[in-house]
């Protein structure tokens, strides 16, 4: 059934593009002046009763869209101009424009109009040439022939479509330059180029060859700083149209790049929101669990109440369904599911592109959910040296040491140096357990990177990471020197060692900048020792992955195709008190990738066949399809399916904490007894952009479904003594809708509202139930306010977030005594962080900021915490805070 529904989405979604790609309309874009919504209003209105189909202005970008069947642009634009705004063929009368609405003035200096346009031939400066072009990757490839060809320096111009150029004359000739410049793909007035050059440009750079030299280009969109096709590789990118910005890039090689501080690509086929590190220093994110804090779409569970792990979910369901990645290599997996939030820290964060649904399939099986990219600071013009610390009144300090700096014209490094101790006993709710684990953690890194994608076409990235990481939680009177068989007292404790290495090289063939290769490689040696009360839980994972893809056209760059392949080698052993249990995971794959680009629309169709030893043949298809049905409203669409093999002991810790047997209920499978899990995923959303305020502002709502062919259950249902495991027989689902609202009401002042609604219920042995510790409603406010900056660059921020969370189902405790039994559902609650800030300049940064301002903590965290050794203890039933109110100072200097 389930592929029969992807093959009827696929097709669907196939007729729907060929309709697309079939209307005759004509579609024009042109220059038009206005400042608000009633400039909107009245520049639609007149176009359309001139005889516009349709007629869409942006006020952002000042232009027209129009589609036209039995009337020419031309006369369109005159009516415009009559009802009193410029335009690139028209300026309206001074009498109609002074009789606009004051609000409506806009600013006439900044756009000549077209017959200004037209006699600039008896205006341009010696050295000045008519060259074509549409937006910043032309203006990139434009300058660097001039520049190749011998030219001293060249500035293209996308209003004037010009190129002033300085050479010396006695060495070249202008000719010479400009013919360099037509064999790079761009008409100018001396020399025309091919049509075959001409084809293989980005789609975003095929500018129109028939307008006249010296006529307005109604296709330029060099304002918005787009990233272009030839620039583009498959892992999710920072939106970029506010920010203009040049990067050349491979797949899975990221060379240099520029990213905004926050927002949703109005680009990708997928839901891609860019996390960048300016939104990271809103709130104390010292480490990627922390760092969700400010985002709405992903929601952080509470630190258990004795391991203090804390987990991610995406879309109403755990952490283990989200690939999460580093560098776009596979990171927070196996057995670093429990902890490995902890191992990034949030400084030595560039960015996070967080995708929302179905992933592309060159990065893997295992996304079901979605994907979250982590991307390490690497790139900088100029040496930079930067010095955190950080510190809580409740005994928790950090201090991290980054430097990233340019070697020469090609290389460039970085250190990373991150320590954190844990030393005060915190127990604020007196039942004499800490309520976050004392230790400490050593963590260094370096980046090795290596451009020169410009001359030979090849660039490179090395890092190398060690971790260690120690904890000892429990019982406050725990003495950790004890041996275990001599402890009086409750205690856990956690040691980890972790070493990677990793490297990425990519090639752009030469002349073909939409043509590369690139390869991926990593091992990971991961090492965990720990013990829960009387109960020792070891493990060790040996991992090793490996990515080749070869990205290239068909035709142009409107019909795009990745391939490759990849191998991943798992090899596992743990212990779990007399248990040993060891695998060796061993999997090869294949995928393909195709993307069409049409002038509204983008869809992004691939598949994968990976070859597991123990999971058998596993194939993945997944779409990601996108229409812009005006440059301000986008529908997307997607679906797709995932698998991946379950580690029930290192993705379940949260519960060692307990007395809880453990049971799995083998079916036969090669994994712990089970079957591999297996889900389809679908969604759709829809962004809107509007003006508020007289300013931009977003709003985004969309729905996700997952349905589950096959999964491994947790079920704490059972038994309050048993933590059960077994594969799915019946039904699994997770529904998830969010709404989200980004908008401006005043200068420096900004506002995220949204609400998420989660409807995740699966069939357990004793009947359909809710899924334990998942909220059917939250609410989410963000506001962030800064002051104007002064001379020294200085300015002050204030940022403060509201989570409010509604009832959730807890495991049944029924059969436990009265005094040990929990409610069928928890509370809801409110959860309130604030950060204000200081940066007296461009150095120095000063901050304090408290958690959990309004102090509501579990008063149950642990049930039967006066007998741990007892048959009722369960540390892991935590669905809330369990700390008051904390706060903390800290300080960031950069060298």
């Amino acid at each position: 059934m389930k592929l029969y529904i992807s093959r009827l989405l696929l097709g669907t979604l196939f007729l729907f593009t060929q309709f697309i790609a079939a209307q005759g309309l004509s579609k024009n874009q042109f220059k038009v002046k206005g400042n608000c919504e009633m400039c909107k209003t009245r520049i639609e209105g007149a176009a359309k009763k001139a005889g516009a189909k349709t007629a869409v202005y942006s006020i952002d970008l000042q232009t027209l869209t129009l589609e036209t069947e039995h009337v020419s642009a031309d006369e369109i634009l005159k009516k415009v101009a009559d009802a009193g705004h410029d335009n690139e063929k028209y300026k309206a009368s001074n009498d109609t424009y002074e009789g606009l609405p004051g609000c409506c003035h806009y600013d006439r200096t900044l756009q000549p109009a077209a017959t200004e346009s037209q006699d600039h031939h008896a205006h341009k400066k010696e050295n000045e040439f008519y060259v074509k072009g549409n937006c910043a990757s032309c203006k990139a490839r434009i300058e660097k022939a001039a520049k190749d060809a011998g030219a001293g320096s060249a500035e293209w111009n996308a209003e004037k479509q010009t190129v002033i150029l300085d050479f010396d004359s006695s060495k070249i000739s202008s000719d010479k330059i400009l013919k360099a410049i037509a064999d790079a793909g761009h008409d100018n007035e001396k020399y025309k180029t091919s049509d075959a050059v001409y084809k293989n440009l980005p789609g975003c750079c095929l500018y129109d060859r028939d307008i006249p030299f010296g006529e307005a280009n109604p296709n330029v969109h060099y304002e918005e700083g787009t990233k272009h096709e030839d620039h583009k590789e498959h892992q999710p990118q920072a939106n970029t149209e506010d920010h203009s910005q040049h990067e050349k890039n491979i797949d899975g090689v990221v060379v240099t790049g520029y990213k905004a501080a926050t927002s949703l690509s109005k680009k990708e086929a997928g839901l891609v929101f860019n996390i960048d590190k300016k939104e990271l220093l809103k709130a104390a994110c010292c480490n990627l669990s922390e760092s969700f804090e400010t985002n709405a779409t992903v929601d952080v569970s509470f630190s258990n109440a004795v391991t203090g792990t804390k987990q991610l979910k995406m879309l109403g369901l755990d952490q283990k369904y989200t690939s999460l990645t580093k560098e776009q290599l596979p990171e927070i997996r196996g057995l670093a599911s429990a902890y490995g939030l902890n191992f990034i820290p949030g400084r030595w964060i560039e960015s996070i592109q967080l995708t929302k649904g179905g992933s592309t399939v060159t990065n893997g099986y295992e996304s079901i959910t979605g994907q979250i990219n982590t991307e390490l600071l690497k790139n900088a013009k100029t040496p930079e040296t930067s010095l955190n610390l950080f510190s809580d009144f409740n005994g928790r300090a950090e201090a991290n040491i980054t430097s990233v700096s340019p070697i020469n014209e090609k290389w460039s490094q970085t250190f990373l140096l991150h320590g954190n101790g844990t030393f005060g006993n915190t127990d604020m709710n007196g039942d004499g357990f800490l309520d976050r684990p004392k230790g400490t953690q050593i963590n260094a890194a370096y980046l090795l990177n290596y451009n020169d994608l410009e001359k030979s076409g090849f660039g490179s990235h090395f890092g190398i990471n060690f971790i260690r990481d120690e904890r000892t939680a429990g019982q406050v009177d725990f003495d950790k020197k004890l041996a275990q068989d001599k402890q009086y007292a409750y205690g856990v404790g956690i040691d980890i060692s972790r070493f990677q290495v990793w490297n990425k090289t990519g090639y752009v063939f030469k002349g073909k900048p939409y043509q590369s290769i690139g390869w991926m490689n990593q091992y990971v040696y991961h090492q965990q020792d720990s013990f829960f009360g009387l109960r020792n839980y070891n493990g060790q994972q040996h991992t090793y992955y490996s990515n080749l893809i070869f990205e290239s056209i068909i035709g142009n760059t409107n019909h795009k195709y990745k391939a490759g392949a990849s191998f991943l080698y798992d090899g596992y052993e743990e212990n779990y008190l007399t248990d040993n249990l060891k695998r060796n995971e061993i999997v090869p794959g294949i995928f393909a990738e195709y993307t069409l680009t049409g002038l509204k629309y983008t869809l992004v169709a691939g598949a994968r066949a990976d070859f597991h030893n123990l999971a058998g043949t596993q194939f993945t298809p997944r779409l990601n399809f996108k229409y812009d049905f005006t440059p301000q409203t986008i529908l997307r669409l997607s679906a797709g399916r995932g698998f991946r093999t379950a580690n029930v002991f290192a993705e379940n810790q949260q519960y060692f904490a307990s007395n809880r047997a453990i049971n799995i209920l083998s079916n036969g499978g090669n994994i712990y007894g089970l079957k591999p899990e297996i889900a389809w995923n679908y969604g759709v959303s829809l962004q809107q952009e509007f003006k508020i305020f007289g300013r931009k502002s977003t709003i985004i709502a969309d729905f996700f479904r997952t349905d589950f062919q096959d999964q491994v259950l947790v079920d704490l249902d059972k038994s309050p003594q048993q933590l059960t495991f077994y594969n799915l027989e019946g039904k699994s689902f997770a529904n998830s809708f969010q709404t989200q609202w980004d908008f401006t009401p005043f200068k420096n002042f900004d506002v995220r509202l949204a609400y998420k609604y989660y409807d995740v219920q699966a069939d357990y042995i004793a009947g359909r139930r809710e899924i334990p510790f998942m909220a059917k409603h939250r609410g989410f406010v963000n506001l962030a306010y800064a002051t104007n900056k002064n001379d020294k660059g200085g300015f002050w921020s204030f940022d403060t977030t509201l989570n409010w969370v509604g009832k959730q189902r807890l495991p049944d405790t029924s059969s436990n005594p009265a005094e040990f039994q929990l409610p069928v559902y928890s509370e809801s609650y409110a959860i309130l962080n604030a950060q204000i800030s200081r940066n007296f300049n461009k150095k120095i940064r000063a901050y304090v900021g408290g958690e959990n301002l309004t102090s509501y903590y579990q008063k149950n965290a642990i049930v039967d915490f006066k007998n741990p050794f007892g048959s009722y203890f369960d540390g892991g039933m935590v669905y809330a805070p369990i700390m008051k109110a904390n706060f903390y100072v800290g300080l960031d200097v950069t060298f």
